[in-house]
This record gives C-alpha cells, structure tokens and sequence, in this order.
C-alpha cells in the first residue's frame, strides 16, 4: 500500500480530513439509502442491514484491511471492534435526537432484534477463536471461513424474518412504522444508484488514508494501537454511521438508523475475517501484537451489544434525558470501558 511520509501535525491533518470526507458521504447516503428503501420496496430494515450497513462499513473494512497488510494485526482488530463499539453507541446520540420517545421503543422490529442475537454469535465466535488453539491453513485461521459462513446464514435469518414475521412487536402511539413515502415509486433508480456508489467509494478512499495516517501516529507517538485503533481510527471510520443514523432519525426513517448500525456492525465483525485474509504472518487473531486488550475491547463490545438488545426487546417508552435506560447504560459501560482498556499496563 502507500505510505505517507509526514511529521505528526501532517498525520493528524490528514487524518482528520479523511475523517471529514467519510462523515460528509455519510450524510448524503442515509437520505440516498432512504429513498432506496421506498423505491425499491424493500423496507428501511433490509435496506439499512445491508446496503447502508455496507456502505457505512467501507471505511473500517478498508483500513483494518491496509492495516493488516502492513502488519498491523492489533490495529486491525481493535478498529473492528471498538467500530461495533462507538456505532451501537452511536444510537444513545441518535436517541438523544429523538425527543419524542426512546428511539428503541419507536424504532420497534423483529428483524432489528434478529440482527443484535446474530451479530452477539458473530461476535463471541471471534473472542473462542482469539482464546482458543492457533491452528491455520496455509496463513488463515479455520474460523476465517466460518465468520462468513455465519454472516450468510445471519443475513438470511434477517431476511426471513422480515419477509415471514411469526410474531410482530406491540405498536403503540410512539411506534413509527416503516412507510414509504408519497411519490417514492417515481425515484429514478439510474440517478439514486450512481450517487450511492460514488458515495460508498469516497467513504472508502477515506478509509485507506485513516488506516495509514494511523499507523504513523502508532509508531510516532507509541500510543498501544487498541487504544489508536479502537478509539481515534474505530472513530473516524464510524463516522458514517454516527452521522447517516442522525440524519436518518432527524427524516423520520427510524427502522433505518437502528438497522444502519446494527447491519453495519454485522459488516465490522467481517472485518477481522478480512484481515485475516490480508495478514500473510499468520493467523491475525493470535499474532503477536493481538492482547488481552484486544480481548477486553471484544468482550466490552458483546456487552454493549447485549444492553442493545435488552432495550430492543423491552422497549422503555421514556426514561433519563428521554432516552431509554439501555442507552444510558451503553454511553456509560463505552466511556468506563475505554477507559480501563486506555490505561491497561
């Protein structure tokens, strides 16, 4: 890959344009992702799960991706992680948008829920498999081939229960289903089509130079690279979800900001499956560089991703700030858990 030769404040600029560019493309694509759902009559789930979900993903792919050919397997694994991290922290902020109701509780779908029990089986598949035997074929851990196994499987399951639902959650005056628009059947998919993808492959530019920008920081400023990773680069790659989940509740697309984040956290968890891929030292979920850090931030992300699934199926109307307590939980267990894992010796 390329390597940028610049002093610190050069990395830091670059680094924070990158991350300005993701963040912009992000805005432009929920409402993009949006009017999809409508046109193509796939619904706000389906489409969050899986075209938003992967847009939104390009950025962290890209960089776990370039920081693993470069050797960088703890950078790798922890901006994966502490990605799934901040974006299901990311729907505490957009809650905090929402002052109608809890967004959990407006936001209510099976197939959210579905997609939260998978990505928890995805996720605890890859802490066995960095606690378990070192075992590869070739450079590439077993477990490589059955993340994206399970991620089919998981998305198939999404599918399903949106398309044949065997039991639909309670609507209440505070439930804002997924309707499409007036007109929406009028959107002319040859237009909507090419600025999403335009969209998708500036977001994924962005994420390369964070990926490089951050490796430099990690050998400049000897910085662990969990806390680079997870924090400052997990960060800037989550951008897109952070902001397209905000602007997704601020359109009224409710189904869609929570399904944006959860679906792209499906995609987070495929990261380390990538990087593994492009790590040729071996497997990338016992190198050398990979720590119980790495465990910590894995476990903390299974919890923020329990809590989420706590306040999907419980559906609190109202609670602190008038967002849900499970929000509140999650803002809570992210910043005590970063910083446990920042000051790790």
């Amino acid at each position: 890959m390329f390597e940028l030769q610049l002093p610190m404040w050069g990395d830091i600029a670059v680094f924070l344009g990158a991350a300005l560019v993701i963040g912009i493309a992000g805005v432009k694509a929920a409402g993009l992702a949006d009017r999809l759902a409508d046109r193509t009559g796939m619904g706000e789930a389906i489409t969050g799960t899986i075209f938003l979900g992967f847009f939104t993903a390009l950025p962290g792919l890209v960089a776990s991706v370039v920081a693993a050919l470069n050797g960088h397997a703890g950078l790798a694994i922890s901006n994966a992680m502490g990605g799934i991290a901040i974006q299901t922290v990311a729907l505490a902020v957009a809650d905090l948008t929402y002052t109608k109701a809890n967004l959990e509780h407006a936001a209510a779908s099976l197939a959210n829920m579905m997609q939260a029990i998978m990505l928890i089986l995805l996720l605890t598949l890859v802490l066995i498999t960095m606690m378990g035997p070192n075992v590869t074929v070739r450079h590439v851990h077993p477990m490589t081939i059955v993340l994206f196994a399970a991620a089919g499987l998981a998305f198939w399951l999404v599918h399903r229960t949106y398309q044949e639902p065997m039991w639909r959650p309670t609507q209440t005056t505070h439930t804002v289903e997924d309707v499409p628009e007036p007109g929406s059947h009028n959107e002319r998919l040859v237009t909507l089509i090419p600025a999403f993808v335009l969209a998708a492959v500036l977001t994924a530019a962005g994420g390369a130079v964070v990926a490089e920008t951050a490796e430099n920081l990690v050998e400049e400023t000897r910085i662990p690279e969990v806390v680079v990773g997870g924090l400052l680069m997990a960060g800037a790659t989550s951008l897109p979800e952070l902001v397209t989940s905000i602007a997704a509740v601020r359109r009224g697309a409710l189904t869609l900001a929570v399904s944006n984040i959860v679906g792209g956290n499906f995609f987070d968890v495929l990261f380390v499956a990538a990087a593994d891929l492009a790590f040729f030292q071996g497997s990338i979920f016992h190198a050398y560089s990979v720590t119980y850090r790495e465990l910590f931030l894995t476990s903390l992300t299974i919890l923020l991703n329990v809590v989420l699934l706590m306040g999907l199926i419980y559906r609190q109307r109202r609670g602190p700030a008038n967002i849900g307590i499970e929000s509140l939980l999650m803002l809570v267990i992210y910043i005590a858990g970063f910083l446990v894992v920042s000051f790790m010796m």
